[in-house]
């Protein structure tokens, strides 16, 4: 494929941006990003006419692809040809708040802010605002955006940040421990219950290479917390509006957190975070409470429109069954390719989120025939359930530097965009058609 003009590009964006991005993930491909001049559907064509089925759908917001629905269009434009902002309520905020109250397990009330970091760094002051407390528990490896409450890496007794910028003070304060492991979590409230504000965790790690909690994990959260009177907080940035439907992954693992935070779908594509939960650790925020929080873009009624519209046509249309069964497509058969060509690794994801992970070491070929059929679901009855990853460092301990510098190359020379780096989870989008599958998986064959 010829890139000349992506090469370009990239070298006038070094002159006059950091790492010639706008956001570090995006320079992870090497020697440098492909440029993307528009979407078409389920593709998007780069600054060279290059087209490629894409996978990655901004990093998730896209529910319904590039090309909205022309009721969704419509509704986005007529709003913003009635001006860009205003510094008031606008009614399509609180249409928006009530679509999702109704819809979300855990929302009685929401506050929308403008990303998914301005979310988590929220919800974080929220509860330690209600309880009174400063720990918080969070995942190791998990991401819960650019903030200095959970850039923090090692464990509940040595934390220590992991960016610079951030004051060891500052990460003692927030007390890491592994995905699905019970008896880390039991540990660190034994230790620090008496002043632990919340459990920060996604309810899938999603932007870790997509692992499921293990039966009954989630569970176990919340009956943790209940009995130390802290918070349990679900960051579905990720998965909300997109792992169970309307409902959002709490509904589809049936645990209800105190608070969720929101992002990418919520929003259409537009910039967009959100702090839904029960109404009295809610009302807590300014005006109504003492925790400040507010923002001149929040609410913005283009944003707050696009969201609505969207998720709108998402409950009046077949979009979760469409990009659920072509998710499950993808997933089972990429399990099929795996199991002749690469035993070793991993299918991961669930409704339209997938990926493969290049783990090292599985089951003997012989019993791959009753292997989780479309993706790891973390069954205790399959034969990968000992191999396949159960936190974010069993996925650090795959094959990334292969995924990286080897596949997405191989992939995207075949017109498969896929995300930048193995933790990062691909979706599908009601654009998305059968013969894109096809398409991917004949890659995904030549690739591998």
């Amino acid at each position: 494929m010829n890139d000349d003009q992506s090469r370009a590009l990239y070298d006038r964006a070094l002159s006059v941006m950091p790492g010639g991005v706008n956001s570090a993930v995006r320079a992870a491909i090497e020697p440098y990003p492909f440029f993307v001049r528009k979407g078409d559907g389920g593709h998007v064509i780069d600054a060279d006419g290059n087209r490629y089925v894409d996978w990655v759908m901004g990093l998730g917001p896209l529910l319904l692809g590039h090309d909205l629905p022309e009721q969704v269009r419509a509704e986005i434009q007529r709003t913003a040809s009635e001006g860009p902002m205003y510094g008031t309520p606008t009614e399509v905020e609180v249409d928006l708040a009530e679509f999702v109250v109704r819809h979300v397990p855990s929302v009685e009330k929401i506050r929308f802010v403008n990303s998914g970091t301005e979310a988590t760094v929220s919800a974080v002051r929220l509860a330690r605002g209600y309880t009174g407390r400063n720990k918080i528990v969070v995942m190791q490896g998990g991401y819960h955006g650019a903030q200095e409450s959970t850039l923090v890496e090692g464990d509940a007794e040595n934390p220590k940040p992991s960016s610079a910028g951030i004051p060891q003070s500052f990460a003692e304060h927030t007390l890491p421990v592994p995905f699905n492991d019970e008896e880390a979590m039991r540990d660190v409230f034994e230790n620090h219950g008496d002043d632990i504000a919340a459990v920060l965790t996604e309810p899938i790690l999603a932007n870790y290479g997509i692992v499921h909690p293990v039966e009954g994990y989630l569970e176990t959260l919340r009956e943790i917390t209940d009995e130390h009177d802290s918070l349990l907080i679900f960051d579905e940035v990720i998965t909300g509006f997109r792992v169970g439907g309307l409902g959002c992954a709490q509904s589809h693992f049936g645990v209800t957190p105190d608070v969720t935070t929101f992002g990418k779908i919520v929003g259409g594509g537009f910039p967009v975070g959100a702090i839904g939960g029960r109404a009295e650790i809610i009302e807590q925020f300014a005006p109504s409470g003492p925790v400040f929080q507010a923002g001149t873009f929040s609410g913005h009624p283009v944003t707050m429109a696009a969201g609505l519209e969207t998720l709108q046509f998402a409950a009046e249309n077949d979009v979760y069954e469409h990009v659920n069964r072509l998710g499950d497509r993808l997933r089972s058969g990429l399990t099929d390719i795996l199991a002749d060509q690469a035993p070793n690794y991993t299918v991961v994801g669930t409704d339209s989120m997938f990926k493969v992970i290049f783990t090292r070491e599985g089951p003997s070929a012989g019993l791959l025939e009753d292997q989780c059929d479309a993706g790891c679901v973390q069954d205790p009855d399959c034969p990968r359930y000992d191999y396949c990853p159960k936190n974010a460092a069993d996925v650090k301990r795959a094959e990334t530097d292969r995924w990286r510098r080897l596949f997405w190359g191989q992939m995207k020379d075949q017109g498969v965009f896929l995300s930048q780096n193995q933790f990062e989870s691909q979706f599908v989008s009601y654009a998305h058609t059968e013969e894109d599958v096809d398409e991917t998986l004949e890659a995904y064959k030549e690739a591998l």
